[in-house]
């Protein structure tokens, strides 16, 4: 493993759990509204640890940390079942 893979991995490990769940929900694609009802808090909380996921990661947007999660194996990309049913068609 490379020295920049060891960092990213420690600043993905660094996350909150709350960090860690918002991100993965936003990566899913879903608004900061939606993950404030899902998790029933305020849109401005997810902003704030969004702000938090950024920071740690060294990102600017949720695209980016959308990246690391899934380059390092945090999460997996989301298919649209109906977008690849119609594709395959």
């Amino acid at each position: 493993m490379s020295v920049e893979h060891d960092e990213t991995q420690g600043r993905l490990d660094r996350l909150s759990a709350r960090e860690r769940q918002v991100l993965e929900m936003a990566s899913r694609g879903m608004t900061n509204g939606q993950v404030a009802r899902d998790l029933c808090v305020s849109v401005h909380a997810v902003k704030f640890h969004l702000g938090g996921v950024y920071r740690k990661l060294g990102v600017a947007n949720r695209t980016q940390a959308t990246m690391l999660l899934y380059r390092y194996g945090y999460g997996r990309p989301v298919v649209d079942e109906h977008t690849s049913d119609e594709t395959a068609a």
